[in-house]
């Protein structure tokens, strides 16, 4: 019989340790293996904590297939679905197989500099601003056609999962997780003689790439926030953003998940 492999990865405060040692007892109880560093051949990774420690996560072990589950102990917790006094329905529903597996796209950027390129994956959202909270232009192409010459402080692409994120933040619209598109909000747009903008977020298709080419005087540095954390390049050519076909899991108990969560989290 092979080995049940389950990883807990703990944010590191008291709460999370105490579900930590608790989860532990009880997997072990049922015959299973509990790593608390991530483990490829593990079976599912339990993540205890916030969304922050979600996105961490998933990041530091390179937006791995393990599917994810999350207890949250931190603020939000969009992505963690159990609550701490979830622990024992937990480990009867999952012994049960009493839950489904979701999977989440997630976005792509290729950055082009002078000199070279680089490749990024986000699971919510890529920002694209300037250096110094300065405003930023850009000219925006959906695939070859051109859009707008932006300015304003950023521009948002978020994946369906990421868009209760930063892009709710700024108004931009929820997008059920179901749905393949990317969403592009802008960050304070100037509506000037000058410079037309969109006011409001714009849903796209899957297969079409956001391009984003910065005016001469804008690409010596280009602030990128790969799910909110900050990247920064010279010399900016082309930043190209969409759909990547990697993907990342979890697993949900409740049918309603995503309405309940949505309900509970905003209103």
């Amino acid at each position: 019989m092979s080995e049940r492999i389950i990883n807990i990865l703990a944010k590191d405060d008291e709460l999370s340790k105490k579900i930590l040692l608790e989860l532990e007892d009880k997997l072990h109880a049922n015959n299973f293996i509990c790593s608390r560093d991530f483990n490829k051949d593990a079976e599912l990774s339990i993540v205890i904590g916030g969304d922050g420690s979600f996105l961490r996560n998933v990041h530091q072990n390179d937006f791995p297939e393990v599917p994810f589950v999350g207890f949250n102990t931190g603020h939000l917790g969009f992505f963690q679905e159990l609550s701490i006094d979830d622990v024992d329905k937990f480990v009867e529903s999952y012994i049960a197989g009493d839950f489904k597996q979701e999977s989440l796209h997630l976005i792509e950027t290729n950055v082009t500099y002078e000199g070279g390129s680089e490749r990024l994956f986000s699971v919510n959202e890529m920002v694209v601003k300037a250096n110094y909270s300065k405003a930023v232009e850009l000219d925006v192409f959906i695939n070859s056609d051109h859009l707008e010459r932006f300015f304003g402080d950023g521009l948002i692409v978020s994946t369906p999962a990421g868009s209760t994120a930063y892009n709710y933040s700024v108004r931009g619209s929820v997008v059920h997780p179901k749905l393949e598109c990317l969403q592009m909000t802008p960050l304070a747009p100037i509506n000037s003689k000058a410079f037309r903008s969109l006011q409001n977020s714009l849903v796209i298709p899957p297969n079409f790439i956001v391009r984003l080419e910065p005016k001469k005087r804008y690409e010596g540095e280009i602030v990128l926030l790969n799910d909110g954390e900050e990247v920064i390049f010279k010399d900016v050519k082309t930043i190209e953003i969409d759909m990547s076909y990697k993907k990342i899991y979890r697993i949900v108990f409740s049918k309603n998940n995503y309405w309940n969560n949505l309900k509970d989290k905003f209103l």
